[in-house]
Order: structure tokens, then sequence, then C-alpha cells
């Protein structure tokens, strides 16, 4: 553990670092980075050191002489610490180039140090080991996170996001509360420990708060309304860190309060099944419908904490059901996803956040070509697009094609799980399809084709350390779709201290890595060997470079090309019943037409839902006790002194 304290302090002063030092913009950036690398290198060395140790590393001190805040390090809290250490130091490097106006060398400055203050927050929350040290983290982690989107608070969308965001966290922590004061009635204590021995009644009741407590920092359905606001008004490097690690503590506290509940009742994974195949289908549904670039990354999210949930959703349902080998790959692809989503997607919005930097804009439909004048951004972001669409050789399909032979292994159950199973598997059959056609659209529409704008045609590459961060990603997504079995026996590590599945070696997955492996690279080195092919066929043959075939026009230009919306639709339109398209086009009515104008929107069902039947009445409700607020100061002291009065009545009764 002393590694692992050392780690936060370091991280820490990281984050207080900038405060002294923004008046030097380079030099502050430079030694955030370097010391964000040295906390997290020390963090992965604790990690190392306590993986190699029996049992379980505990720690804990008196806070205010009448709380006892408690941490301890397992299996579980080793899985969702790996990706904190090593995927943030490299967002924190994308970071030093992405902030790179001296001018805004304080605003930066408070930006790393809520940057540091969230990573301190995560690692916390992950190594909590009771209710009052949970509940401190969980709050550092919201507050922090809800200001590193206020980075550009003087815009009226930053200012509503951050707004939202704050209103959904808050309201999930009241709720996380409410399920803890549940517990502290039944058993007298704020320890994690005694969970176990609740009654079957109130172990039903706190899961299903924590389950929408939890569900709301993860981004699951219908709970997911801030995550497509939060996500665009933030930086692009802080959006990485949010979408690729912070929305996993939602996961991590899903898995845990299940771990110390210990109950195998079917309820509890049937209802992660169906919140992650609603997730993962309408997620990737609504993503394929978005033009914003960054927005469509963030139901992206959705859609993966969708598999994600799957596949917990299925080690679950092997755990009641007594199929371990089942329990163990569900499990595992569960945790390996979170990790290998935490690099892909933090690769994607860091493209995102080089487009954006370069051409000024996040409408995809505006952009195109990019591949010519962005080539190590365009080349990263394709990686980061195959590997989310869940196909080889990447780390995407590794983690995928291990939750799916979970289910698989369902259909040799009876009665309700394998309906389950069988469900499991058609929804990430579909929510694979779709996420194909999606980032195929966005491959397509931005970097490929013609410029569709002066601001997309006059690009240029991005600075060094954003193409190195980049690059360093992808690498790593390949790497773990090419040699899966380190990583996968990695992610299996983290059923260690799991009761349920005590004694279960990695060996129970048989040839299945190998035979991954090896399938990955044989793909890759067919793919190297017709790319040596076609290089030694055009050798000495002069290369000529033109605009993109206009199917036979000869002077084509690039408003004939497909647009996101011509390419998607259909797709969309498909799942109408699930989501709301909103049309304007002027139409065509006189012999001569001026211009028309046709425009497309996919709204979000949930998001319509709630405003009509929450916010309105809300503050329909509100409004009619205004007159509360008549501004006399007399009656203002009224109101304070009735409200003690009534509370002392309420004391003495």
């Amino acid at each position: 553990m002393t590694l692992l304290f050392t780690a936060l302090a370091v991280l820490l002063a990281a984050g207080v670092m900038p405060l002294l030092l923004h008046r030097h913009f380079r030099l502050m950036k430079g030694l955030h980075v370097a010391m964000i690398f040295a906390g997290c290198g020390l963090g992965l060395s604790g990690l190392i050191s306590l993986a190699q140790q029996p049992g379980i590393a505990h720690f804990s001190c008196s806070w205010l002489q009448a709380f006892t805040l408690s941490l301890a390090v397992d299996s579980l809290s080793m899985a969702f610490l790996l990706p904190i250490f090593l995927v943030s130091p490299l967002i924190a490097l994308y970071g030093f180039d992405y902030l790179g106006k001296p001018g805004q060398s304080w605003r930066a400055a408070v930006s790393a140090f809520f940057f540091s203050s969230l990573l301190v927050a995560m690692v916390l929350v992950t190594i909590a080991d009771s209710m009052v040290s949970f509940a401190l983290a969980w709050e550092l982690m919201s507050l922090s996170s809800y200001l590193l989107v206020l980075f550009d608070h003087e815009k009226k969308e930053t200012q509503q996001a951050g707004a939202l965001y704050l209103l959904f966290t808050q309201t999930g922590a009241l709720l996380l509360f409410a399920a803890f004061g549940l517990i502290f009635s039944a058993t007298g204590s704020l320890a994690f420990t005694g969970i176990g021995q609740l009654p079957h009644a109130t172990k039903l009741a706190v899961f299903f708060l924590t389950l929408v407590g939890f569900g709301s920092k993860a981004g699951i359905f219908p709970l997911h309304i801030w995550l497509p606001h939060a996500h665009p008004a933030a930086p692009s490097h802080v959006s990485a860190l949010l979408s690729g690690v912070m929305i996993k503590m939602g996961v991590y506290g899903i898995l845990r309060i299940y771990l110390l509940l210990d109950d195998p009742t079917p309820i509890f994974p049937q209802t992660i099944l169906v919140c992650g195949m609603l997730s993962g289908l309408l997620g990737v549904v609504y993503a394929l419908g978005k033009h914003d670039l960054k927005r469509l990354l963030a139901y992206s999210s959705i859609e993966n904490i969708g598999i994600i949930l799957i596949g917990a959703g299925l080690g679950m349902l092997g755990l009641s059901s007594g199929n371990r080998l089942m329990a163990a790959f569900g499990f595992t692809g569960c945790l390996l996803h979170v990790f290998n989503h935490a690099l892909f997607k933090s690769l994607l919005f860091m493209g995102a956040g080089a487009v954006l930097q370069k051409s000024a804009t996040r409408h995809i439909d505006q952009l195109g070509g990019l591949m010519k004048t962005m080539p190590i951004t365009g080349r990263a972001f394709l990686t980061g697009s195959v590997a989310i669409a869940g196909l080889p050789p990447l780390n995407g399909f590794i983690s995928e094609f291990l939750i799916y032979f979970a289910a698989f292994q369902g259909l040799q159950l009876p009665g309700s799980a394998l309906l389950f199973s069988m469900f499991a598997i058609i929804s990430l059959a579909i929510i694979g399809g779709l996420a194909a056609g999606c980032f195929t659209k966005v491959v397509g529409v931005v970097f490929l084709g013609e410029p569709r704008s002066e601001n997309s045609r006059n690009t240029s590459e991005v600075g060094p350390t954003m193409r190195l961060a980049m690059v360093l990603i992808a690498c790593t997504c390949l790497m773990i779709g090419v040699w899966p079995e380190p990583f996968i026996r990695l992610a299996f590590q983290g059923l260690r201290d799991f009761a349920p599945l005590a004694g279960i070696t990695p060996e129970i997955m048989g040839s299945i890595p190998r035979n991954l492996a090896l399938a990955a690279r044989l793909l890759l080195g067919l793919f190297l060997a017709f790319f040596l092919l076609r290089r030694l066929l055009y050798r000495g043959k002069p290369i000529t470079r033109s605009s993109t075939w206009g199917c036979g026009f000869t002077r084509p230009t690039a408003r004939m090309q497909y647009t996101g919306t011509s390419y998607a639709m259909n797709m969309v339109d498909f799942f109408r019943p699930f989501i709301r398209i909103k049309t304007q086009y002027s139409g065509i009515s006189k012999l001569f037409p001026k211009w028309t104008g046709y425009a497309n929107k996919v709204e979000d069902i949930a998001e319509i839902g709630l405003q009509h039947a929450l916010i309105q009445p809300i503050l329909s409700a509100l409004g009619k006790l205004r007159w509360i607020q008549h501004g006399h100061i007399q009656l203002y002291i009224g109101y304070i002194i009735l409200t003690i009065a009534v509370l002392l009545f309420l004391l003495v009764v």
C-alpha cells in the first residue's frame, strides 16, 4: 500500500504545482505531464507488488474521532485501477499540445488541478472499503469531473451541460446514500463487510437503489442523458478521461455491490442483462443518427457500457445457475472490455479533438478528406474505429469474443436463463453490425472523399505530443489483439478474490486465448503480405493523385458525396419506434425554385420523456411557489424561526 499512497501524493502534487507555475506556461504543462507519468508509474509498481502478495491489502485510520476511513485493494480494485494508471498519463500527454493557448494559462492550470484531483478520487473510489470512505471519494470524483467539464464556462452550452451533469451525479449520489442508510439501519455498521448478511428484501432494495445511482454515472439507458451533453462541452482530453475511464466507476460500483450482496437470485443478472442490451442497442442507434462527432462518440460510450453490462450479466447468470465456465468467461470479458474501451474510446476522442482543433467544427457533414492532410490522426482514428466495432485483429474483438462465448455457454441452461442467453447473443450481433456501420460512416465522411468546407480543406497535422499519444494507444490496441493471452490472464486475475469463483484457474479457458492469438496473427500476416505485394507491384510506376471518382461525372463536386444522414438514415429509420426523427424540408414549389433546405435530427426519447414527465411538471410546481420569494427580510427571518420551532417540537415529541 505504501507505493500506492506515494502515487496518490505525487498525483496530488501534480495538480497543485500548475497553480504555482501558471505564469510559465510550457514549464507548467511539462512538469504536470511528467508528474502524472511518475505518479501513475508508481501506482502500477504498487499494483504489481500487491498482485504478487496473497490476500487483500488493508489500511484504516480514524477521522473526526467518529468515523473510520478504511481502504482495501483486492483483485477487482486492481482490474479497475489498471486503466486509470495506464491510460490517464497518455491523456495528459495529449493535453500538453491540446491546451496550447498561453492566454489561457490560469484556466489550464485550474484544469490540470482538477484533472489530478479526478485521478486521485477515482483511485480512492476503487479502494474504498467503508461507506464513509466511498462517499467522500465519490463526491470528490463528481465535483472534480463537474469542474473539468466547465473549462469553457463562459459558453451557455457548457453551463447547461455542467448543470445537467451535476443534477444527475448528485441525484445518483443521493440514491447511493439512501442504500447506505438501509445497510446501516440493518447492520448498525458503516463497513461493507456486513452487507451479505442483510435480509433478502433489503438486498433487493439496496441492489436497485445502487443500480440507479451507479447507472447514472455509467450512462446506462435511460440514465445517460447528461453524457451526450457533457462530453461535447468538455475539452477533448477531458472527454477522453471521462468516457474512457471515469464512467467505468459506475460499472465498478455495480459489480462491487453485487459481490458484497452475495445473493444468487436470478433477478440480479436478468436486470443487468436487460439494462445492458437496452443501452447497447439504443446507444449505437442514436450514435448512427448523430452529426456532431463528439456527441456521436458519447452515445457510442453508452453502447459499450451496454456490452460491458452484458458480459457482467452473463457472469452473474452463470453464478446463479451454477455454470462456472459461463461465469468465468462473462466476468473476464466484462473486465477486459473495461480496459479495452478505456483505450479505444480515449483514442477516438483524441482523434475527434485533433479534428476539432484543426477544422474548428464538430459537424461531420462539414468535414471530409482529412486522411490526406492529417494522415497520422486519420490512421489512428481508423484503428480505434476498427477496435470499437469489435473487428479482428484489434482488442475490441478479443473481449467481445469472450462475452459471446459466455453467452453460448448459456444455451445449455434451461428456462429463462436460456432465453436471456439467446437475447444476449442476438443483441451483441446487432450491436456489432450497427457499430461497424456507424464508424464506417464516421471514417468515410470525415477522413475520406473530398473536403466539404474551407475549414476541412485548410487542415494540417496536430502537435507532436497529441500524435504520440494517439500512436501509442493505437499500437496498444493492436498489441492486445495480436497477443491477447497475457491480457486475458490479467483480466481473469480480477476474479481472484470472487468467493464464488475461488479455486478456478485460467486453465479453465483451455486453448481459446491461444487460438484467438493465432487467428489474429494470421489475419495481420495476410494484411501485411497484401500490403507488401501491392508495394512491389507498384514499384517504379507513376502514381498520381486526383479527386475522388464521381461516378462518371466529369466535374464532380463535394456536394455529390454521401453525407452522414444519407448513409445512416435507412438503418436509423428501422428503429423508429424507439427514436424520434425530426425532419425540416422547405420543398420545391415553383417552376424556377430558389435554394431549398433539408435538415434531419434524431431526438433522444429518454431526454424527451424526462423533459415532459419530470422537468416541466417540477418547473410548473415551483413556479406556483414564487409568491414565497417576496423580498421582505422580516418574513424570511420568520420562516427560519418557524422552521426551528417545528424541529424542536419534533425532537421533544
